[in-house]
């Protein structure tokens, strides 16, 4: 009797899991798998021959200037879009929980860039950076604006920070909003009768009960901005002069243009595992006030 209950039990799981399994198997562990094995070796997709080369790979991603210097602008990348992102969502979040008028439509406003592919994003931002905002510049004496900023390195690196950000900005700000929701009124409203201001109020309360909601605010603007590609490729292409090349961009350059998908593939199990360890120490190290909190 308990050997049937078991077998029904299983052939429940495999019913409604199997497909999950199968399709998580095909599209991940898979093509994970093969592709740690294609970091032990050079092998082209040419000819279909490969050769067992050992670490080499792994060896060759340390000495690969170009590889380490878009692994630093990418960094950088991600620094930025990290600290205007965040607070820029965590202030327009904090001004639409408050009683404003029109706030559905607000949201709705501010969530639709999320919605827009990178490469679309990519291509209206190169329109507007490398023609309507220069047309204006020369319009109405803008000297900020006079030449594309795309032909400048230091110029094209705040391009892409600008349109990362307006993109990912409205879906941190629904984050941020639940958080805030969450924050009991009742503790508010007793802080308020005890004498304490807003920015008090802020700091000691609201702060440290959004925590989770920063977290994961934190958490995917990290991912998001390493693994940045679609934009990188359709804004600036790298350019100019390489200057933009973020690390997401070299790897495919190096494995599909290159035809080098053995040393590709260990740059992209080397990022793998920088970012899932910066993530993770970024989340324990909140994880830790929030417990505080």
């Amino acid at each position: 009797m308990r050997q049937n209950k078991k077998l029904k039990n299983i052939g429940i799981f495999l019913l409604f899991g199997g497909p999950t399994l199968i399709i998580f198997s095909a599209v991940i562990v898979i093509p994970f798998i093969f592709g740690l094995y294609l970091t032990f070796t050079n092998w082209s997709v040419a000819t279909g021959d490969s050769t067992f080369v050992g670490l080499s790979n792994y060896f060759e991603v340390f000495t690969d200037k170009d590889f380490l210097t878009s692994f630093w602008f990418t960094i950088k990348y991600v620094i930025a879009c990290l600290i205007f992102a965040n607070l820029i969502a965590f202030f327009i979040a904090l001004a639409l929980t408050s009683k404003i008028n029109g706030q559905g439509l607000l949201r709705t406003g501010f969530f639709t860039p999320n919605l827009i592919g990178g490469i679309v994003l990519g291509y209206l931002w190169q329109t507007l950076f490398s023609q309507v905002l220069p047309y204006l510049g020369d319009q109405y004496g803008w000297g900020i604006f006079e030449k594309s900023w795309l032909g400048d390195p230091d110029k094209a690196f705040w391009a892409l920070v600008v349109a990362s950000v307006w993109q990912l900005v409205g879906y941190l700000v629904i984050i941020y909003m639940a958080g805030f929701a969450s924050v009991p009124k009742e503790v508010i409203e007793a802080s308020s009768i005890d004498g304490a201001n807003y920015f008090q109020i802020l700091r000691k309360i609201i702060l440290p009960l959004t925590i989770p909601s920063i977290i994961i605010c934190f958490f995917l603007t990290i991912t998001r901005a390493f693994l940045a590609y679609d934009i990188n490729l359709s804004l600036t292409d790298g350019g100019p002069y390489n200057s933009t090349e973020m690390v997401s961009y070299h790897i495919v350059q190096k494995a599909f243009l290159s035809n080098d998908y053995g040393a590709g593939q260990a740059q992209a199990i080397v990022l793998f595992m920088a970012v899932a360890l910066i993530a993770i120490t970024q989340t324990y190290i909140l994880k830790k006030r929030e417990v505080e909190a």
